[in-house]
């Protein structure tokens, strides 16, 4: 019920299969005018589940339950066609041999996906099938004592390639799995007065979100201030109203600039320069090249980290000389891959890039004075592995992926979809190397991939991107602290970086709206301030188009953090 009635409070339609009480006792009342539909088999509303909870010390104890007409429930009742729905959520039902059965029954019924939660019970008695049931789902819920149970702890817990785990911490937040990439995301404060249904609050909104298309991290950070309003109150009372669900509190530190954001959209609507760029050029692969795509797969999630720190500070971006020409940061990568597959193209398949060696990869990148100019080349060498191992464990190629999105009638969100489950896609929630990659494909003059005309690419937050907002002064830095590291190059907490590129994303989304010009527009317009305002010398606002809407904030710089997101 829970479930049910927080993904219907996010925007979901909900649809319960469960007991069905004939007649309805006016306490769920409320809950069956909310669903689209309540399946099930009727029964008399002394049958149904009781449960007495209490909640102490943090700790959850079940002193009296009946699962009353629960325990008759069968997947033969189900309703025989379940394609019609987008997802299904199969609760515990007490028992993991009938869970399993019901979601065995589900995937033959043709449901498109498939989630499930547990019990501590379950994962302490069943463990083998609580993972089976995991092996059987699309994502799965569980708290930190089950985590504990099935996998010694939740740092230790991994999934399948292209499986998600949601685990809750309480008051710590949640940690979600992506098949060995932990992501931890913060609780919503909250004074908690009745704790029952907060997972399965959390589990419905989360959900809800990912239906609409959101990162599975940003799906949850999103489930997060529900499941603090429905602690809050008695029962599923915050669960019940029909007003927009509460939104995560805008961070402090770091605000938009809506005055700024209106001006700044103005101008480039203006601007008839501010239009997409094709990605075509001597650093990329000629137009109808054959490997083209799987270069354009395996060379964008390499598209971070371009810069070195010294003595806990920004030193220099990555500037070196290759085939006689200096290139910077994207572009030397890019010119790395180009020339790597003029004489390898089989080097951007799956199966070399989940075996690649370090050697191979120095090689790659090595510059005309034979050093490697690349900071981070572990990371490198890691998501390489990942991408690979990802694609072969999925059976994927970027040809699968790309036909897969063609077939849709969603193809922007089955492309998002699908690169969540791929390494070096999967980890930014704001997807940002996913987004730069769909701008690519769609405006490559082989358009390989096309949008609908509703489709919009989220904006592409990189660092060149959120320097531009700071100095422009699209988002304004509050806190002090944050300022002063900004001011100095000086390396940031993952949290601080957070609250700049969040900041800068919601910024962008609102320009982009503002100014009539596409995602592509935008971001080569933005991307082009890299030359105009670049990180080691005097910008050049004269030179700029925006200048006379611009804050003039030269002195700030980007969050200084190494991050694989960009």
């Amino acid at each position: 019920m829970y479930t049910a009635m927080a993904a219907h409070r996010c925007g979901s339609q909900a649809t319960l299969f469960a007991p069905r009480p004939d007649p309805c006792p006016p306490q769920l009342e409320p809950v069956a005018n909310h669903l689209t539909e309540w399946l099930g088999p009727v029964v008399s509303p002394q049958d149904l589940p009781r449960f007495e909870i209490s909640h102490r010390h943090g700790k959850t104890e079940y002193i009296k339950a009946s699962f009353g007409a629960e325990s008759t429930l069968s997947p033969m009742s189900l309703p025989a066609d379940l394609s019609g729905y987008d997802h299904v959520h199969v609760t515990p039902l007490g028992d993991a041999s009938k869970q399993l059965s019901f979601i065995e029954a589900c995937r033959k019924r043709g449901a498109k996906q498939i989630s499930a939660g547990t019990f501590l019970d379950v994962v302490t008695t069943q463990p083998q099938a609580a993972r089976e049931i995991m092996r059987q789902t699309d994502f799965f819920f569980m708290n930190r004592p089950e985590a504990r149970a099935l996998f010694g702890s939740h740092e230790e817990a991994t999934t399948e390639a292209g499986k998600v785990l949601y685990i809750t911490l309480g008051p710590e937040g949640a940690c979600i799995i992506q098949g060995d990439t932990p992501t931890l995301i913060p609780a919503v404060p909250s004074t908690g007065l009745d704790l029952t249904g907060a997972g399965d609050t959390f589990c419905g909104a989360t959900l809800a979100y990912l239906l609409d298309n959101e990162h599975p991290v940003m799906a949850a950070r999103r489930a997060m201030p529900l499941a603090a309003a429905m602690v809050a109150q008695i029962g599923p009372a915050a669960l019940l109203g029909d007003d927009p669900p509460p939104n995560e509190a805008a961070d402090r530190r770091v605000q938009v600039n809506q005055a700024r954001v209106r001006e700044v959209a103005a101008k480039i609507a203006s601007i008839p320069e501010a239009a997409s760029f094709q990605f075509v050029g001597p650093e990329f692969p000629s137009v109808g090249d054959a490997s083209a795509l799987d270069y354009f797969f395996t060379a964008t999630l390499q598209q971070f980290g371009f810069w070195s720190e010294q003595d806990g500070r920004y030193h220099h971006p990555l500037l070196a000389t290759m085939g006689g020409v200096e290139r910077k940061g994207a572009f030397y990568l890019f010119e790395a891959f180009r020339r790597r597959a003029e004489t390898d193209p089989d080097f951007f398949t799956p199966q070399r890039q989940a075996q690649l060696a370090e050697d191979e990869l120095l090689e790659v990148f090595r510059a005309d004075d034979g050093d490697d100019p690349m900071p981070a080349l572990e990371l490198h060498l890691d998501f390489a592995h990942s991408y690979g191992r990802d694609m072969l464990a999925l059976q994927l190629t970027p040809q699968d992926v790309l036909q897969r999105a063609r077939e849709s009638a969603q193809p922007l969100q089955t492309f998002f979809h699908l690169l969540d489950k791929i390494g070096g896609y999967k980890e930014d929630p704001l997807r940002k190397k996913s987004g730069l990659l769909a701008l690519i494909l769609n405006q490559r003059p082989e358009t390989f991939l096309s949008l609908r005309s509703d489709e919009q690419i989220a904006p592409v937050v990189d660092y060149h991107l959120m320097r531009s907002c700071l100095r422009i002064g699209l988002i304004e830095v509050k806190d002090e602290q944050l300022r002063d590291k900004l001011l100095n190059r000086l390396l940031v907490s993952p949290s601080e970086e957070w609250a700049v590129r969040h900041s800068s994303f919601r910024a962008m989304e609102k320009l982009i709206k503002l100014s009539g010009k596409s995602t592509g527009a935008v971001d080569w317009f933005f991307f082009g301030a890299r030359k105009r305002c670049p990180e080691m010398s005097e910008p050049e606002c004269e030179a700029c188009q925006v200048d006379a809407v611009c804050a003039h904030r030269k002195e700030l710089f980007q969050p200084v953090l190494r991050t694989s997101f960009y």
